[in-house]
């Protein structure tokens, strides 16, 4: 069976540089790669890990991935 899960990507300017990536459907499931290649790379690992690891400990896995919106927000500084 697949699965598909959103993930977000985050420019990260310290060390370096890199991107974070965070799997909201996932919570604490969380890695990083120095290009957006292996950033995806490294969160199908993770995702892959982190679904073992539901398993093992007799976990159910999640039913769905979450519903996300993204907008932008003005402020006044």
């Amino acid at each position: 069976m697949q699965r598909r899960f959103k993930v977000i990507l985050e420019w990260n300017e310290d060390d370096g540089g890199g991107y974070t990536v965070i799997v909201p459907a996932l919570p604490g499931c969380i890695t990083e790669g120095d290009t957006v290649e292996e950033a995806m790379n490294n969160a199908h690992e993770a995702i892959t890990g982190y679904l073992e690891a539901l398993k093992l400990q007799g976990k159910p896995l999640p039913k769905k991935d979450t519903r996300m919106f993204f907008g932008e927000v003005e402020v006044l500084l």
